[in-house]
Parts: C-alpha cells; structure tokens; sequence
C-alpha cells in the first residue's frame, strides 16, 4: 500500500469535519492539533511587527501590505506551535524584506525547507499558491485555512492546519501550482514525513552533482542529477544542470532533450533558448538554431550575444544579407566585440564587398588584446588582410 493512502483517507474525514467545525484542538506546543488559536499578546506581537514592515518598507498599498504579511506570519506560527524545535525558530530579523523562499528548515537538517502559505477563505474553494522556485527549494508545503478576515481590528485568529503535500507531488505551470484542500495530505503525519524526508532529499544529490562539475567529472554530474530527478522529477534547476553537464560531454541531443523539458516549465527563459540554439547549431541544425535564437530575441531583446550567434546560423546557411543584419545589431549593442566583426568580415567578403571585410577583419584585430603569440585568430584575420582571402574560422 502506497504511504500516502491512509493520509489520503484521513484527510478526507478531516475534510468532512471541517464542515461541522468539529476539530481535533490541543494546546501544547510541540504537539499535533488541526486547530490553534493566536490571541492576546501574541497576536499583539505579530501585529505590531507587520506595521513595523510597513513603516520599514513604505509600500503604496500599506493595508494590504499590512494583511499580506499578517497572513504570512499567522501561518508560520501555526507550524512552529505544531513542531516545536523540530523546526527552526520564525524568522523576524534576518529575512525581514521576504523569506528567502524557505520559511523553516529542520533543526537536524538545513537542507530539508519547509514552505508555509496561509488563506482565508471558504475551505472547499480556497487554492493556495506555489512558485516553482519554492517548490524546488523545500522538501514540503504546508497550507494553514484561516477562518476570519485578516484586519488589525481581529481579536482573535482560530487557524487550521489545512494539510501538507511534499513538493515532490505537485507539478506546475507556467512556473506556479494552485493546490486545493482535497489535493492535501492530512497534517497529522506531516512530522513523520519530515523525519524520513532528510535521508532522501535530492538538493544532497545536486550537490554532489555541482562538486563533480567544477572538477569537470561531467559523467559523475550526470548520474548525481539523475538521482536528483528520480526523487523529485520537477526540478527544473537539475534538468538544466544535468543538459549542461551532457553539452560538455558532447551529448548534444542528451542536453537539449534536458533544455527542452526546462522551457516547457519556465517559457520566458532567453538563456535556455539560446543554450539549446547553440546545441543545435553544433549538430548543423541551423534551421532549429534559428529558431530558437529568435524567441531569444522576443523575450530579450537586449542580448547582442544573441544576435551575434543567430548571424553565424543565417551565415552557415548562405543567408549572408540577414547574417550581416544580425551582426550589425549585435555591434551597435556591443561596439567592442571582435568576433561579431570578424564574422560580419566572412559574409561581407561572401557578398564581394571587400573592402568592407578587410574593415571588419583589422577592426576585430585591433580590438582582440595580443598576448605576445599569435594565435590562429590572429593569424587568421592577418591573412585575409593581407592576402585577400578568407578562412573559415
């Protein structure tokens, strides 16, 4: 039997109990309970801490700065009553501007992160939100069903422990998941989950796998972010890591399989589209490359890099007009980039302008820092100035 069936199972009692108000209340710290109350001085506490980021911080909406992080506040200490000192203290000093994405780790384990989102709400029509980024830093979510309207007027706030579900589990799009009660696991194992939960965290394996890169063992970076994968198969950031690891093995096809899964994840990333471009480039998909260069340019259009490299794909496929276009915007953006000018010399030469390409050919040469030894740059660019011949470099 899966480990989750009888979570599941009581979750759906829980469920059922909420309809009636009918919960299990204990207040002991430390202890399991469905519901804790936040009152008195306490809540005082919270509240005034809130006002103090609003007076810190000046937003233009300064009430519902006031109620966001009122909310964020009321959830944590809801799990620190729980949890005790399994968990780390609630932070009100060092991530005073936001909470790095992890709101509490485990006290043993620094790697386990524990993310807490509290709504208030109607609980069957409440959806609480996750980023991406958040789901790939912590080991769980835990969702708290705030009962009243969050005010500075409340006197008293009475919080359900909604449930949890190991990040893991959910899948997002578009970058976010919205989670409902009845995707949730019931809270009462949440502490047994975390106590297993630091013997198979795959931030240990990504981890291992950035050590095996920085010593270029790109085989070993691999296998250790496959590990990662096979413990939690939404974590883009290990996709990402395992494609570069396989683009430095020249599995080209392996790295772009893996970039193809981070863009499906994360659309808007210009980085990854032009990292996959110049996998296919270097596999003579230029057609491919092209494309991908171009919804580069779409998301960034500031990126001469980008441009510079779409040049030498139009170039590779005898499209000199629309390479010397792309190397044109390429140096009005970075007027100190020789390649762009040796590559924008070849497709001039290819088009017979050369004068133009012997320009382009002493530009790039006076801008490339000689180390007191030619290279087969320089020698390359002398040869064509000089003998009026071009080379492939």
């Amino acid at each position: 039997m899966d480990w989750t069936t009888p979570l599941k199972a009581q979750q759906t009692d829980f469920i059922q109990r909420l309809k009636s108000s009918d919960f299990l209340h204990c207040d002991k710290q430390g202890q399991h309970s469905e519901l804790t109350i936040i009152s008195g001085e306490r809540l005082k506490q919270l509240r005034d801490f809130c006002w103090e980021m609003v007076k810190k911080y000046k937003p233009n909406d300064p009430k519902n700065y006031f109620i966001n992080n009122m909310k964020g506040k009321l959830g944590e200490e809801v799990v620190k009553t729980r949890l005790g000192n399994f968990v780390t203290e609630v932070d009100y000093e060092k991530r005073v501007g936001g909470d790095g994405k992890i709101d509490f780790t485990l006290t043993s384990d620094p790697e386990v992160g524990i993310q807490v989102k509290a709504r208030n709400g109607k609980f069957d029509e409440i959806k609480w939100t996750i980023s991406q980024e958040e789901i790939e830093k912590n080991a769980v979510l835990v969702c708290i069903l705030i009962q009243e309207e969050v005010s500075e007027a409340q006197t008293e706030y009475n919080l359900i422990l909604a449930g949890f579900l190991p990040t893991n589990m959910i899948t997002s799009v578009n970058g976010k998941a919205l989670v409902g009660i009845d995707e949730l696991l019931y809270s009462g194992g949440l502490r047994s989950y975390l106590e297993v939960c630091k013997l198979s965290q795959p931030s240990y394996y990504i981890g291992l796998g950035n050590d095996c890169f920085t010593q270029k063992d790109y085989t070993g970076a691999i296998g250790n972010y496959t590990k990662a994968l096979e413990l939690n198969s939404q974590l883009v950031r290990a996709y990402l890591l395992r494609g570069l690891a396989c683009h430095e093995l020249g599995n080209r096809l392996g790295a772009i399989e893996d970039y193809t899964h981070v863009i499906k994840t994360i659309p808007n990333s210009y980085l990854v589209y032009r990292i996959r471009g110049v996998a296919y480039f270097e596999l003579g998909n230029n057609k491919s490359a092209i494309k991908d260069y171009t919804q580069a340019i779409k998301i960034n259009p500031n990126d001469y890099l980008t441009y510079s490299v779409r040049g030498l794909a139009y170039f590779k496929l005898g499209d000199d007009n629309s390479a010397i276009a792309d190397y044109n915007q390429a140096i009005k953006m970075n007027p100190n980039a020789d390649n762009t000018y040796y590559n924008r010399g070849l497709a001039q030469y290819c088009l017979g302008y050369e004068e133009e390409a012997i320009e382009d050919f002493q530009k790039a040469m006076n801008i490339y820092k000689y180390t007191g030894k030619e290279t087969e740059y320089e020698y390359a660019c002398k040869q064509i100035i000089l003998l009026n011949k071009w080379t492939s470099f």
